[in-house]
């Protein structure tokens, strides 16, 4: 603990969790669990909520003036436990104190992923926390993507490419590197990678379309459907035609097809 902090971890965290109490619903944490398909308890709280009380705790521990192990320390507090507000809140605090964390915190980050089977805790550790730092230290964070990108745990791949997407928003792409997880990964029948792969060329395209609908059409006869649809949404018309005509041609991802599981996942 530092002198920035003001107040104990644990007594920060008992009071967080007595705040939780006045703000979710009983019928908000039903709906919540089922439409999550979740393992976790879950007590209804709006996320807006959820980060104010965040903001609050982390100005706590120091604000601008907080150490890597008051972020790290109050994130891992957070996250021993099998409430799921608590565990998004414990991915809130790694976000917000990111320009504190290196390399060596996907360590960390890798075992919570394998703790976090779902999309919505999933998606925030990769691209708000684990995506932040490939962008500050993309040599120095290369190995472990490669194990994620590598790992039997569809999660961890998803993960891997989800790290990606800060670099590609800031105009700094890693192509190379997306080819590289993604060709192995794109006739994979997991929905969650299918549609991670599309985010990723979606995001892309803002910028590069050209590049994109030339990796497309490179692999139209193994792109599944959700996967060409993200990758075209935001492709000049014409490109968006002509590839989705080919795309039927081909097959259109015919004997491909996988049960799309019903998630609003962006």
């Amino acid at each position: 603990m530092t002198d920035a902090t003001t107040t104990p971890i644990p007594a920060l965290v008992s009071g967080f969790d007595h705040d939780l109490d006045g703000l979710g619903t009983a019928a908000r944490a039903t709906y919540d669990q089922q439409y999550h398909k979740s393992e976790f308890a879950h007590m209804g709280v709006p996320v807006p909520d959820l980060r104010k009380l965040v903001k609050g705790m982390y100005k706590e521990i120091g604000g601008r003036r907080a150490t890597h192990d008051d972020v790290t320390g109050l994130a891992a507090a957070l996250w021993d436990t099998d409430i799921y507000e608590r565990r998004l809140a414990s991915v809130f605090v790694l976000a917000q104190g990111v320009r504190l964390l290196t390399a060596a915190d996907l360590q960390d980050l890798t075992l919570m992923l394998r703790d976090a089977p779902m999309w919505s805790l999933v998606d925030p550790i990769s691209g708000d926390v684990a995506g932040k730092i490939v962008l500050r230290d993309r040599e120095g964070t290369s190995r472990t993507l490669d194990l994620w990108a590598g790992d039997g745990d569809f999660w961890l791949r998803r993960a891997a490419l989800l790290a990606l997407i800060p670099a590609i928003r800031e105009g700094k792409p890693d192509l190379v590197r997306f080819t590289r997880y993604a060709d192995p990964m794109v006739e994979e029948r997991e929905f969650f990678i299918r549609k991670a792969l599309g985010w990723v060329l979606r995001e892309i395209a803002h910028k590069d379309p050209t590049w994109v609908a030339a990796w497309v059409t490179a692999r139209l006869d193994r792109l599944s459907g959700v996967t060409f649809r993200e990758a075209v949404r935001h492709l000049p018309e014409d490109a968006s035609t002509r590839l989705t005509a080919e795309y039927k041609a081909a097959g259109g991802g015919r004997g491909k097809a996988t049960v799309e599981r019903t998630v609003a996942v962006v």
